[in-house]
């Protein structure tokens, strides 16, 4: 037999308490009555009733703001309030708190039997209805996350997702089968479950600065690109995708280009001969001097062009090997000499601040001269008549920095993450100023061969500084 429903009365002692209790006991509920706020709490943390009747006024104290805050901890717990007379003021406030509704004399036990019947039928109806609502949206909840659990685990690219202490929280199956990983690891700490030495580093990095992308490397050819990525309140996620195939494409791309180029170093030291012979076989006009001289000019710039591409092309393959004990201060003064004569003709001012007895670099000094000159030649050819080109170089916590600072016409933002990029050139750059877009490629693969690093700080109309840092020689480093 079903236990009867527990109406609790907080009522003031009077005639109308003892009617209610006979009438509600009468029609098989149970009741409790509480006299004051503690009996009320100590009732409400007992047991749960499935109606509160207030009294508008309940042991000196105002009846509806305390039946509001029963109905902030039971939300669905029906609340009548009796009231000693019908006012209008007193249905305003039920309403606007949201109870169940309100008695006033005069009342037979019949009318209080009634109203709490219609509040229970009310409050069941209401739970069948959130119950039903809770169902539905659980179901929908649960579609949501077999779906979500259903393209997590068949990406291709993979994820993990780590709590704050580089814990696993989740990992799919690209993950498992790109590393290799078959347990079960959640709960885990990722280096302990994945030794990767690259997977490693990318955790280091992002520790210790603004990680985008970190290429991962396998014994066997494969390369992935993993990235690091900040998830708020949780921890972190790490998304590695294979890109073997573009790293083939780009190996496939820069052979063809070096064979290219290989091949037409020959024909155009050919032309660039006979173009020389032909003033030695007679006498030629003005205008026939003017074209064979803008011959010789082409055929220069793109053996330049062709000469660059190559030398890309080994650092790219990583030839360059040869290393041995430099001064980089006496490298940029030779350079500062060669390049005196050009800043002088476009009346450029050049600099030269360096600090006294520099440590020196494990270094091939001939890309060293090749990316000063690419550097130093650049500021001073997009520095305007009458500007500066300055040179810094400085030691620091076991590096060296060298900065190339010129007062031209700056790199818009939206360059400045390109400018290292093959062929790639500013927007800015007037259409009558030379150049391939080369040169900043071979600085940075010169820089990078060298472990070193290599940025851009600019902006429009203030000019340009860039920065190289180098390792210093180490007493006692093998130099080969």
């Amino acid at each position: 037999m079903a236990k009867p429903d527990l109406i609790l009365l907080a009522l003031d002692d009077s005639p109308i308490l003892q009617l209610m209790e006979r009438a509600l006991r009468a029609s098989n509920y149970e009741v409790a009555i509480v006299s004051d706020r503690a009996g009320l709490d100590k009732v409400l943390q007992s047991s749960t009733p499935a109606l509160l009747l207030i009294g508008e006024k309940f042991n000196g104290q105002a009846g509806i703001p305390l039946a509001v805050e029963q109905l902030e901890r039971f939300p669905t717990m029906p609340i009548l309030v009796y009231a000693e007379k019908d006012a209008p003021s007193i249905a305003k406030e039920v309403l606007r708190a949201n109870l169940t509704g309100y008695l006033y004399p005069p009342l037979r036990t019949d009318d209080i039997v009634a109203a709490v019947g219609r509040s229970l039928d009310r409050a069941r109806h209401l739970g069948d209805w959130i119950r039903r609502e809770v169902r539905r949206t659980t179901a929908s909840l649960q579609r949501q996350v077999n779906d979500f659990e259903a393209i997590f685990v068949n990406m291709s690219d993979g994820i993990i997702i780590l709590d704050k202490s580089s814990r696993i929280i989740l990992v799919n199956e690209a993950v498992r089968t790109a590393f290799g990983v078959t347990a079960s690891v959640v709960g885990q700490p990722l280096l302990d479950v994945i030794k990767h030495p690259d997977i490693r580093s990318l955790l280091e990095r992002a520790a210790s600065e603004d990680l985008k992308y970190h290429e991962i490397n396998f014994d066997d050819g494969r390369v992935f690109n993993g990235q690091f990525t900040i998830i708020p309140e949780i921890g972190s996620a790490i998304t590695v995708q294979d890109i073997t195939y573009l790293k083939e494409l780009d190996r496939i791309k820069n052979d063809f280009v070096h064979t290219v180029s290989h091949d037409l170093r020959s024909p155009l030291t050919a032309v660039l001969g006979y173009a020389e012979l032909v003033s030695r076989m007679g006498t030629l006009n003005d205008q026939q001097q003017e074209f064979l001289r803008r011959l010789q000019a082409s055929v220069q710039d793109i053996t330049g062009l062709v000469n660059d591409l190559l030398d890309l092309g080994r650092l790219e393959a990583g030839f360059d090997t040869r290393r041995e004990v430099v001064q980089l201060e006496n490298i940029l003064d030779y350079t500062v000499n060669i390049l005196s004569g050009q800043a002088e003709a476009r009346d450029v001012k050049l600099r030269v601040e360096r600090t006294p007895h520099l440590p020196p670099l494990r270094a091939n000094p001939i890309r060293l001269r090749q990316m000063l000159d690419n550097l130093i030649g650049n500021a001073i050819k997009y520095t305007p008549e009458g500007g500066e080109v300055k040179l810094c170089l400085r030691p620091e916590d076991h590096q060296i920095i060298l900065e190339v600072k010129d007062t031209g016409p700056g790199i818009p933002p939206a360059d400045q993450p390109h400018i290292f990029e093959k062929f790639y050139r500013a927007s800015n750059v007037p259409d009558n100023v030379p150049g391939s877009g080369l040169g900043l490629a071979i600085v940075k693969s010169i820089v990078d061969s060298h472990q070193g690093r290599v940025w851009v700080e600019s902006h429009p109309g203030e000019g340009s500084s860039f920065f190289v840092v180098l390792p210093i020689y180490e007493a006692g480093e093998v130099v080969r």
